[in-house]
């Protein structure tokens, strides 16, 4: 399981990312562009993938790593149920939807 503590350590770990209120929420931003959502009330992170790496990452089980149920989903938005997971496969697709919003100097570094 991923506490909140260890998923701030990995949404920080990034160059120039910041941790922000969105709404009800938190998230974990770079240049302002929202890579991830953490929903504390369901323990649940949200992040930003393209298709192919939804598919990937849901992979692994789709009961714990899924597409968002709305057309936000569609767009790639994925929700990874932290009970559930390792910090290895919170650090993996945090990695992912930062490299996906960064500016590409920015993603170049954590690829």
């Amino acid at each position: 399981m991923v506490t909140l503590e260890k998923l701030r350590e990995l949404g920080l770990s990034f160059t120039e990312s910041t941790e922000e209120p969105h709404f009800e929420k938190t998230s974990f931003r770079v240049k302002g562009k929202i890579f991830a959502t953490y929903n504390a009330a369901e323990h649940q992170l949200v992040v930003k993938l393209t298709p192919v790496q939804q598919s990937v990452f849901g992979a692994f089980d789709k009961t714990i790593c899924y597409p968002v149920p709305n057309k936000w989903g569609l767009q790639g938005w994925t929700v990874t149920e932290l009970a559930n997971v390792e910090s290895k496969f919170v650090l993996d697709i945090l990695k992912t939807s930062y490299c996906n919003v960064a500016p590409k100097k920015l993603a170049e570094i954590h690829q």
